[in-house]
Parts: structure tokens; C-alpha cells; sequence
């Protein structure tokens, strides 16, 4: 049976994996998965976020990564996708794959030390589901079932992440394992993520301590634009989620809900004042003059 073995190269942000046996004769370069037609093992890596471009050659696949993790947190993963695709498959090149995709699950750091952030290569649904209580999972069984852990407090789970807050008196050096196998094996078995009953609370019942107002002006259309291109995707990055709340044209303020590894993060504080605010004040000259979190 053919064999993957994991080799550095002197580009840390690539990482080599070198097989027993030839792939191809030729060489490809895939920027995206709309460049991975001729390869469903491909176009399985590009579901994961960390991924920003394949090489394949010879007799080794070679993957370059955003900044946004260390090569120690998922390359054993990445070592059993493609230990396992190799075992399945005759070539990297099957259009469609003869078996069920293997389900991957990696475990990521957050900001928050009480948060981690777990990162699968299956879409797990189209809108953010955040869960604070029992009560709130009665139309997410997946959450349901995550509570039978003593130790989780709070769930957020976004298109391929889920992102758990634990309780203090636990430790992840203890728990993670038990919680990446539950989820890689909940997925495994195509379990339903959320019902279809499901109802997401509407942002005034979420926003107690801020008043939520509903605005339309061009400001805070503005700010919502933003947030969408430039603070979100950096957000999700650390496993959390930022939704606009409201904005007050006579005090210049913006009030914002954080939610996932961000609620409650000791940093977040930092991360609102140099981070978001930072942002919006530099794009929005004159018109923002402090933001505002509700955790």
C-alpha cells in the first residue's frame, strides 16, 4: 500500500506530501476550487479555510497555507486525507470519488482560552447558530447532544466550524480529544446538524444591555458594509461572529454583538478599540467616534 510522508520545504507557508508511488507525470497549480474540475480529493482540501493553493507533481501534493495557523495543528490531519484518499482511490484525478469523502475534523486556538474552534471540511449550514443554554439547542440536535458534555457551556456553529466555549474549571488539554471525536464521528454518520424548525432570536432579543434601533441611513448602511468585507472574515478566523446592532448619528457610536470564541474574550476588548473601531474609523472618516460591544 502507497505511503505519504510528510516533508518541509523552504517556504514554511508550503508543506510537502511525498508518496511511496508516482501521482502524475505532469504538474498542477490550483488557485481555487474552481480550478480543481479534474480532482475531487482537490476540491475537499479547498473546504478547508486554511488552504490558498495545491500543487501536485511527481509524487507529492503540496499545499500552501494563509497565516492563520501553524503547519503543527493540522498536518497529521492532512496526512490521514491523503493517506486515506491514496488507500481509496487509484488517482488523485477520479472525477467523482467511489467512496464516502472521509470527514476531517481539526481543532484550532481561539483568542478566548476558553474557546476552541473546530474546523471540518464538510459544509455544516448556510447561517450562524449560536447557542448560550440547553433551552436555546431545543432545534439543534447537534448542540442537544453537545451538552451531554458537563463541560460545555456555549455553542457557535457557522458554515464548517464549531466553535465551543468550555466551562473554567476545565481544561482543553484534557477534553479536546473527546470533543474532535465526537464531532468528527456526529458528521461521520450525517446527523442532522439543525432542525428545520429552527428560528434564529431576532437582534433586539439578543441585545439586552444595548438598545437595538433599528436603522436605515446611509451611515449605517456604511458600517454594515464594512463589517461584511473587512471585519467578519477576520472574526470567523478566531471562531467568532460580529453582528451590527445599531448607530447613534449624535454621539457618532456603533454598537455591535460579538458571538462565538469572541463573546466573553478576555481580548476583545482590545480587539474592538485597535481593531474594529480602528477600521471604521479610518474608512469612515468624521462619522465614527467610538464602538460599542455587547459580549
Amino acid at each position: 500500500m502507497a505511503q505519504i510522508h510528510i516533508e518541509r520545504t523552504e517556504n514554511p507557508a508550503i508543506l510537502k506530501f511525498v508518496c511511496s508511488k508516482m501521482l502524475t507525470k505532469d504538474s498542477f497549480e490550483y488557485n481555487s476550487i474552481d480550478d480543481a474540475g479534474n480532482s475531487a480529493l482537490v476540491q475537499q482540501l479547498f473546504h478547508l479555510p486554511f488552504v490558498k493553493k495545491v500543487f501536485i507533481s511527481a509524487n507529492f501534493i503540496a499545499v500552501e497555507k494563509f497565516d492563520i495557523l501553524n503547519w503543527v495543528e493540522v498536518q497529521s490531519e492532512l496526512q490521514d486525507i491523503f493517506q486515506t484518499y491514496i488507500t481509496q482511490n487509484d488517482s488523485v484525478f477520479a472525477q467523482k470519488e467511489n467512496k464516502t469523502a472521509a470527514i476531517e475534523v481539526y481543532a484550532e486556538s481561539t483568542p478566548n482560552p476558553n474557546a476552541q474552534k473546530f474546523v471540518t471540511n464538510k459544509l455544516l449550514t448556510s447561517q450562524n447558530i449560536e447557542v448560550l443554554n440547553l433551552e436555546d439547542a431545543k432545534h439543534v440536535p447537534m448542540a442537544q447532544e453537545l451538552y451531554n458534555f458537563p463541560y460545555v457551556k456555549e455553542i457557535f456553529i457557522s458554515q464548517n466550524y464549531i466553535s465551543i466555549t468550555k466551562t473554567p474549571d476545565s481544561d482543553w488539554f484534557e477534553i479536546n480529544t473527546e470533543v474532535r471525536d465526537f464531532i468528527k464521528e456526529y458528521i461521520q454518520n450525517d446527523k442532522r446538524i439543525v432542525s428545520k424548525e429552527y428560528q434564529p432570536k431576532k437582534v433586539e432579543e439578543q441585545s439586552e444591555n444595548i438598545a437595538y434601533q433599528p436603522t436605515n441611513d446611509t451611515t449605517s448602511k456604511e458600517i454594515i458594509a464594512v463589517l461584511e468585507e473587512y471585519i467578519k472574515p477576520a472574526v470567523a478566523g478566531d471562531g467568532g461572529n460580529i453582528q451590527f446592532l445599531s448607530y447613534l448619528p449624535e454621539t457618532k457610536e456603533v454598537n455591535v454583538m460579538l458571538q462565538g470564541a469572541c463573546n466573553g474574550c478576555p481580548s476583545s476588548t482590545i480587539t474592538l478599540k485597535n481593531g474594529i473601531e480602528a477600521t471604521l474609523k479610518q474608512l469612515l472618516p468624521g462619522k465614527i467616534e467610538t464602538v460599542n460591544a455587547l459580549n
